[in-house]
């Protein structure tokens, strides 16, 4: 990933102090754990990530049955939402 862009933002010393123990415990910088925090608040994701979990839920193979079964067990009939 490419970083061109430069933002300044202000934290307080406290949450400064938090964010940095955090970096250090993950082997990360301080700018990483806020791109990560940024990310995962907003769903950012690159396409080739959304590519590739598209590729994985195609990959699954579930038990499921034809629409009209699936329907049928899903949607009660109203008799069964009669007293």
């Amino acid at each position: 990933m490419e970083l061109s862009k430069k933002t300044t933002i202000l934290l307080t010393p406290d949450l400064h102090d938090q964010l940095s123990r955090l970096a250090s415990n993950k082997g990360i910088s301080l700018g990483e754990v806020i791109r990560q925090a940024c990310e995962k608040q907003y769903g950012i994701t690159s396409i080739s990530d959304r590519v590739d979990a598209v590729r994985r839920l195609a990959a699954l193979t579930l038990p499921v049955g034809d629409v009209a079964t699936m329907k049928e067990e899903s949607v009660p009939t109203p008799d069964a939402l009669l007293p």
